[in-house]
């Protein structure tokens, strides 16, 4: 029996994967069962930051497996406290708490749970509790079903009614709309800095700034989904802080990136004061009003304490940057009537793509497609929506593997 036939024998068939068996990996490149190699700029979809086998992040999790894999958070641990120092005093730079989680879609759980633990204490005039969360169209913020519920895209949600309730989505990037659009029990503002799911889509400053202020004037918490962008992928370790460096947010939620490919997500919550007693956002999530078996054990945290301080001992944000601008200004120097625009910023990039001029093959998207013409010429990368590949290398990537890449993108989409 094949490795495919076992999967489609005992694997639920929950996702659409490409026909090969990816068998080992090293730095951008990863190899198939055959041998054959690929420039992976994939990346776990923004999950590999120093690329695959990295020796520092490999010798963290080897030493801490021979000492301690997992205990229960009913204990404290060193590497928990350390990783959230870490990411308090690097990172955000803001008074604040973490909660560790196993995954994206766990964070934003945490997040929508504290909107709602914050809107029981500050309720409505007549002192009904607040309960709504106000989320975008074409957004993406999970698959649990609270994180399916504050997604904005009506195909992640078909079939599951009825879906949590307490979300709204309106347009992105809509100033008017939004202000429009908070009522009464509105509660918070979710959005990601940029909606990679949803096509590679930025925040504009503005908008960002706005959101920041209504969420002052109505007494909103401003959280934002950091899942995908943060952590140096675009630019920052922050990505609000590319967009808006002022932005003092009330939450953010992390995964991906962070562990560099073990499953560990977190959500952080503001020491801000929400009344005049000077209660802290953070103190509203006490003990038994949340948890995780697995959240934060000592071999996760060993391993994104390694990721972390690599990324910000190396200065890989300043690769990022130098990167970013080396792939804007080659794919703008080819002038291909395919590609209608680069979106996003530093290694999170949407290549835009006009599908009246790709001949899609049966019951795929043109974005589909395309990544399958790249998998076929040595390339890894995923689609972002319909009409939209998206480039995710590691941060570490280089010049070389840079111009490979872009080498066998130019050579697909020119065909």
């Amino acid at each position: 029996m094949t490795v495919i036939s076992t999967h489609q024998q005992h694997v639920l068939p929950t996702y659409g994967r490409f026909p090969i068996i990816l068998e080992r990996g090293q730095g951008t490149r990863v190899w198939d069962d055959a041998g054959r190699s690929y420039l992976d700029f994939c990346t776990g979809i923004a999950v590999c930051s120093l690329g695959h086998c990295h020796p520092r992040l490999v010798e963290a999790i080897c030493g801490q497996a021979g000492r301690l894999l997992h205990v229960s958070n009913l204990y404290h641990t060193t590497l928990q406290g350390e990783l959230a120092e870490e990411i308090n005093n690097h990172a955000i730079c803001l008074p604040g708490k973490v909660f560790f989680s196993n995954s994206g879609a766990e964070a934003n759980d945490g997040l929508i749970k504290s909107a709602r633990r914050f809107g029981h204490r500050r309720t409505q005039a007549d002192g009904s509790p607040r309960y709504e969360v106000i989320t975008f169209q074409a957004s993406f913020h999970g698959r649990t079903l609270g994180a399916m519920s504050a997604t904005g895209q009506a195909k992640i949600q078909e079939g599951f009614d009825p879906l949590l309730p307490g979300f709204r989505y309106l347009p992105f990037n809509d100033i008017e709309a939004l202000e429009a659009g908070i009522r009464p029990e509105t509660a918070a503002i979710l959005l990601e800095p940029i909606q990679g799911e949803g096509g590679v889509h930025p925040a504009t400053p503005a908008f960002l700034r706005a959101v920041a202020a209504l969420c002052r004037k109505h007494d909103l918490l401003l959280l934002l989904d950091e899942v995908q962008t943060g952590f140096g992928r675009c630019g920052e370790l922050m990505a609000w802080r590319v967009l808006a460096p002022e932005l003092q947010p009330d939450g953010v939620s992390w995964a991906k990136g962070m562990g560099g490919g073990v499953p560990i997500g977190a959500f952080w919550l503001s020491d801000r004061a929400v009344d005049a007693d000077g209660t802290a956002l953070s103190s509203l999530m006490g003990p038994g009003s949340h948890g995780s078996t697995y959240g934060g054990n000592p071999l996760v945290c060993a391993a994104a304490l390694a990721v972390l301080r690599e990324i910000r001992e190396r200065d890989l944000c300043a690769n990022v940057r130098r990167q970013e601008l080396r792939i804007r200004k080659l794919i703008e120097s080819w002038k291909l009537p395919v590609i209608r625009e680069v979106r996003g910023m530093g290694l999170l990039l949407g290549v835009a793509i006009d599908p009246a001029l790709v001949a899609v093959e049966d019951g795929k998207t043109p974005a589909l497609t395309i990544s399958g013409k790249l998998l076929e010429a040595g390339l890894l990368a995923p689609p972002a929506g319909p009409h939209a590949i998206r480039l995710l290398p590691p941060l570490n990537v280089s010049d070389a593997e840079v111009d490979e890449a872009l080498a066998i993108l130019r050579r697909v989409l020119s065909a």
